[in-house]
Order: structure tokens, then sequence, then C-alpha cells
């Protein structure tokens, strides 16, 4: 069975506001050479396909794709840490029921991961408990900072004891809304600035001892880790040489590797080997960032470059998935044959 765990999804009554001009943070949606826009007030925008909120055009798209089960988290630029604290839990909580919703009425194919104002931790606490446990969600996504916070600040440290508790996954997604200076050109916000923030993040909790203080929580990482992977042997030689990175730890940093999950978002069936062979088959997991026109729509291609024994592709493209975020009862349904059907 085939098991995408990184695909996103906008809750649809949001959508509905914003045709009205009523969203949350000015967010309005225009029409655009055919097709519906989302436009930031900061100055972002982006094309809204049905298959960010319709389940029967997700499960077509799943179909073409070989993709029998998908782990839906809300698109990162609605994460609204930005916000007032208020709007932003009302927010979350929508979009959880939301998620949820769509989840009940995909025939098991689909299930979801919760969104949390993590600019009020307590609040984050409270919701990420009814999503996991009400709801029945299977984790929780969130930014790799929060504003200018970086998550290994203490003030984090009860939202992800509760995640720990809650043994909810809690994956990292970079964002990002206004200007990013030098990374404005080329589109380079995302094809570089992503992977960058991805990688800052991740060296934090290693680097900072988070991972020490938090020895049971599952993180998992998406686009293939962005930097970090090609940068492990750089923060060991650190950990030798520079008194600064090892003052909270007393492991060299790639001793904390595999305290993350990494999806195969490589666009790439070399890095996508790097990554297997560096990390262990068992913590990488297929993941396309659909709908997005980033997303990686060929990665059965790469998977087959890559040349798998069959117990290891098995893994990597659902067995994993299954396993980190209980879906054991999930069903793949009547769809086409795909990698690791």
């Amino acid at each position: 069975m085939t098991v995408d765990i990184h695909t996103h999804f906008i809750p649809q009554e949001f959508l509905v506001e914003a045709r009205e001009g009523r969203a949350l943070d000015r967010i309005a949606l225009s029409r655009q050479d055919g097709a519906d826009w989302l436009v930031h007030p900061q100055g972002y925008r982006y094309p809204v396909a049905p298959e960010f909120w319709d389940v029967e055009a997700k499960l077509r798209q799943m179909d073409r794709l070989g993709i029998h089960v998908s782990v839906l988290s809300v698109t990162p630029t609605l994460f609204f840490y930005w916000t007032d604290a208020g709007a932003g839990e009302d927010f979350c909580r929508r979009a959880n029921d939301s998620v949820a919703q769509l989840s009940a009425h995909s025939d098991g194919r689909l299930y979801g991961m919760a969104t949390v104002p993590m600019q009020n931790p307590e609040a984050a606490i409270a919701e990420l408990r009814r999503a996991v446990t009400d709801l029945h969600l299977r984790g929780v996504m969130i930014g790799t900072t929060i504003g200018d916070v970086p998550l290994d600040d203490e003030r984090y440290t009860p939202f992800f004891k509760a995640a720990e508790e809650l043994e909810a996954p809690v994956m990292l997604h970079p964002y990002y809304i206004g200007p990013r200076g030098q990374l404005n050109d080329f589109y380079m916000v995302n094809l570089t600035g992503n992977p960058l923030e991805t990688c800052l993040a991740a060296t934090r909790m290693m680097l900072s001892g988070f991972f020490d203080r938090h020895p049971a929580l599952e993180v998992v990482l998406v686009h293939g880790g962005g930097l970090l992977p090609y940068q492990v042997g750089r923060l060991d030689h650190g950990f030798r040489v520079r008194r600064e990175t090892n003052t909270h730890i007393a492991v060299p940093p790639s001793t904390y590797l595999r305290r993350f999950s990494f999806d195969t978002i490589t666009h790439a069936s070399l890095p996508l080997r790097f990554l297997i062979d560096l990390a262990g088959f068992d913590r990488v997991m297929l993941g396309t960032d659909l709908p997005f026109d980033m997303a990686d729509e060929r990665f059965a291609t790469y998977l087959e470059e890559v040349d798998l024994e069959a117990t290891i592709l098995e893994a990597v493209t659902g067995g994993n998935a299954i396993s980190l975020y209980g879906l054991d009862g999930a069903n793949g349904g009547p769809g086409p044959s795909g990698p690791g059907a």
C-alpha cells in the first residue's frame, strides 16, 4: 500500500470566506488565467486547485499516481502565527474540524494532521489534545520557526512534551509570506529558502540538546530533510573543534540523525539514494507536496531508479508511514497499483 505523508489541504470554508472578502489576515481569492488564486496581503500568491479541498478530486489524483492513502496537512501559508492569538486559535480549530470531515468522507483513504496556534503554546497544547483525542488526527505539522523564535526555545518545551505524551509525530514545514531579501529573485524563496529553513531548525534541535529533553518525540522533516543530510559531516567536525558546538550535547550531532524521519521529496534519484543510505530506509517515507506546483509527481520513477529491494521499497512507500501514524486500519481501496502496492 502506497502512503503519501506530505500532501496539503485548504479548508473549503476558508476559500468561501476569502472569496467574500472576510478571510483571516485579509487573504483574498481572485480569478486569474481561468484559475482561482489565493492572494496574501504581504504579496505572496498561489493557484488553488480543487485537490486542495475536494475529496473526489483528491482521490482521482491519488488514483492517477498510484497513491492509496494520504495524510493531509494544512498548507503552511495558513499557519497564521503572525496573527492575533485568538484568531489563530479559531482558525486552527476550524481547520482541524475540516480535515477530520474530509477524512470521514474518504472511505479510509485520507487521514489528517493537526495545525495548532503556536504563538500561544498553552492554546497549542489544548488544540493538539483535542485534535488527537477527539478528532483522531495523526500528528501535527508546525513551522520550522514560530515567527523569529526557534523551536528549541524553552517556551515550547511543554508543547513538545505534550506531543510526546500523545505519541503525536511532529512534522516541521518551512513557511514564508512576506519578502525574503536576496531569496526574492528566481523563486529562490522556495527553491533554496525552504530547504535552508528545515536545515536550520533541525540543526538547532541537534545542537541544543533538544532530543535529550524529548527522548520519545518523533520529528518528521519534509523535502528530504532540506540541506541537512549533506551537512552532517560538517556538524560533526564542528563538534570536534568548536566549543560552541558541543556546549549542550555530549555526543556528535550525527548521533541524533535517526531521531528524524524524512520524506522522499528530493526530485531526483541520486540524492534519494543518498538519503536512504544515510538515514536508514526505516526513517524515510513517501511524500509528494501535492497539490502545489513544486510537488513530486515523478516519485515512482525516482524510486525505480534507486532500485530498492522489495522489502525496503515496501517500507519506504507505505510500511514506515503505517507504523508511525498508526494507519493499521487504513484501507487503500480499489485504486491502481503503484510502488509498494
